[in-house]
């Protein structure tokens, strides 16, 4: 049974901690020389902001059809966090502002059925953990049977915050 006192110490707790937590903003946790965070920590009060798994545009718009119409997965990545990036900006958020990636990966026929996972790595190394944006999302990579058009190798989404 849980007195009174306890409640009371238990309540105001949870209220330093919240506060500690937005003072401080979004917490992340790397490895040295890691490509990603291994948690982030997203204080109450900020706002979640969920982005819809996103895909290459086309490199011609006129082809979309043919077997390398998006480019590989390099160019593939590349194009999708440009993408996003303008698509952040527009509600007046960053790259950095990422939280949480999730990828989604075909397999390449370049790479024998695999999914280019060092491709994938190059581009988003461009975005992330750069003297510009030091701010590393944590991230889930994921190779899948298939994704809406058989040009794609890679979809991505992202869940980014705006702390208070």
């Amino acid at each position: 049974m849980i007195t009174k006192n306890a409640t009371a110490l238990l309540m105001t707790a949870a209220a330093i901690f919240a506060t500690t937590a937005s003072a401080a903003g979004i917490e992340r946790k790397a490895a040295p020389n890691a490509a990603i965070a291994s948690s982030a920590a997203v204080p109450v009060g900020s706002k979640l902001f969920f982005i819809s798994g996103t895909t290459a545009s086309p490199i011609d718009p006129k082809d979309t059809d043919s077997p390398g119409a998006f480019g590989d997965t390099k160019a593939q990545t590349l194009s999708i966090l440009t993408k996003m990036k303008t698509q952040l900006a527009e509600l007046g958020l960053t790259m950095g502002d990422i939280v949480k990636l999730t990828v989604f990966m075909v397999g390449d026929p370049a790479t024998g059925g695999k999914m280019d996972r060092e491709g994938m790595t190059a581009s988003y190394k461009m975005f992330f953990g750069t003297p510009d944006q030091p701010n590393l999302p944590t991230r889930s990579t994921v190779q899948v049977a298939a994704l809406g058009r058989p040009q794609t190798l890679i979809e991505i989404e992202a869940i980014a915050a705006k702390a208070p």
